[in-house]
């Protein structure tokens, strides 16, 4: 049986090796929550933001670092994504916004870390663009909800 490690023989971080393993259909689904002010999601939800249209932005961001996650974080591996979404809901009750965001494939690897980044930037993305209105914006609950596919089986984080 091979034995999948960041390890190799030497005790040196490397890039596991996936070729022995199978294709299958692997997703995944995160969410992070952003928290502010009021006004400040009033200023997003009413499109006056003088940045333009803060979803649509963060939406994009987080679809872009999906896909460049292999980049971003050290021995992920290069995935061709079959499937980025990001969502964004706000919860006015809350003063947040809510993140989920969901990556799919057909391959050798998991596309948990694609999902919590894509999740994650777009926060930062919301973050980035309003912190000329408020700097103690908070971002927080980072999490996988749920993934299928690989030996690993399926994950279903539990509820809150």
């Amino acid at each position: 049986m091979t034995e999948f490690t960041h390890i190799n023989a030497n005790g040196e971080a490397n890039m596991v090796d996936v070729s022995a393993k199978q294709d299958t259909v692997r997703e995944a689904r995160a969410e992070a929550f952003v928290t502010m002010s009021r006004e400040t999601l009033q200023m997003i939800l009413s499109g006056s933001h003088h940045k333009g249209d803060v979803f649509a932005t963060a939406r994009i961001a987080g679809i872009q670092a999906a896909k460049r996650t292999w980049e971003l974080i050290p021995l992920c591996h290069p995935l061709l994504l079959s499937k980025v979404e990001v969502s964004l809901t706000a919860l006015p009750e809350r003063n947040q916004v809510r993140i989920e965001s969901l990556c799919k494939l057909s391959g050798k690897t998991g596309v948990e870390m694609e999902a919590l980044t894509a999740a994650s930037v777009a926060a930062l993305t919301i973050y980035d663009m309003c912190k000329a209105v408020q700097k103690d914006i908070v971002i927080e609950k980072l999490r996988l909800l749920e993934k299928s596919g690989g030996k690993s089986g399926h994950f279903i984080a539990q509820a809150e």
